[in-house]
């Protein structure tokens, strides 16, 4: 029996690649094991047969028992964001653990062009999956596009005021939800690409602020203007806000990639993997309208 592993068992994107998973008719609960750092919080998955273990990023001791007898590991990405380093440190030692438990698949969820991004936390992408290539384990690389639910950091308030405020300049960005992004990992879990692989996972289209900021307006029948200002009077902005400076540098080195064109492209990978489409734009937020305000 494969037995199969999700990291970061209850976070968003963990708890969805589990749903997908126990939703699959092909995949056992007694297959499937969640880890978090706080097994607590997984008793609903316990409940239905899901196997739970602890597994602390900063511990790499507690993370080569929770990888013990597993054939394919799924690493979700950590949070940790606001000290420079720590999260690559947390992913390295995860990789070095899966060698150690005798883990046969491993599975990480990047970024697109990890290697020339401009957003702040490429290189811990960038590093994981050099660790990732450099373990000899087999791997299947997913590299995430900018997920169209982020758009809610902003959209909300901007929908409030009228205006959005942006430094992209007309730089395109192939949205995918989160939501997708989970089906498509669990699909990747249950049936691996041959060999070692690197998917970029995106939206069906690359659109613009200004079009992204139609189909809201559209949606919510409010005015939306894009307006395009400065890395540096971004960076004010969001100081002004009170945004702690990690996410002022995540914000603005985010829209200077967008702006550079490092996430425009459109993929099939998702399709590949899930044999159908992706959400597009406009349905997500059709479906998530509440959300807007």
């Amino acid at each position: 029996m494969t037995k199969l592993l999700v990291t970061g068992a209850s976070g968003q994107l963990g708890s969805a690649v589990l749903a997908n998973l126990l939703a699959n008719d092909g995949v056992a609960a007694d297959q499937i094991v969640a880890a978090s750092r706080n097994p607590a919080k997984l008793a609903d998955l316990a409940g239905k047969g899901v196997e739970t273990r602890a597994a602390d990023f900063d511990d790499p001791a507690s993370l080569e028992a929770a990888f013990a007898g597993i054939d394919r590991l799924l690493l979700i990405s950590t949070d940790e964001l606001a000290v420079p380093g720590k999260r690559l440190a947390q992913h390295k030692a995860a990789v070095a653990a899966a060698v150690k438990a005798g883990v046969k698949h491993i599975f990480y969820t990047s970024m697109p062009n990890p290697d020339k991004s401009l957003i702040s936390f490429a290189p811990d992408h960038l590093g994981t999956e050099e660790a990732i290539k450099a373990s000899g384990l087999r791997y299947t690389i997913l590299r995430n596009s900018w997920y169209t639910d982020n758009h809610f950091m902003g959209l909300p308030h901007a929908l409030e005021v009228g205006s959005w405020y942006t430094s992209q300049a007309g730089g395109r960005l192939p949205n995918i939800s989160r939501a997708d992004c989970a089906a498509a990992a669990a699909a990747a879990l249950v049936s691996p690409p041959e060999g070692n692989a690197l998917l970029t996972l995106t939206g069906a289209q690359s659109l613009t602020a200004e079009e992204i900021a139609e189909i809201v307006s559209n949606l919510t029948g409010k005015p939306l203007a894009v307006v395009q200002v400065s890395d540096e009077q971004l960076a004010g902005g969001l100081r002004g806000a009170g945004m702690p400076e990690f996410v002022v540098q995540l914000v603005v080195t985010a829209d200077a990639n967008i702006r550079a064109g490092n996430f425009d492209m459109v993929t099939d990978d998702f399709e590949s993997l899930t044999g159908r489409k992706p959400q597009t734009v406009a349905d997500f937020f059709a479906a998530h309208k509440a959300a807007l305000g």
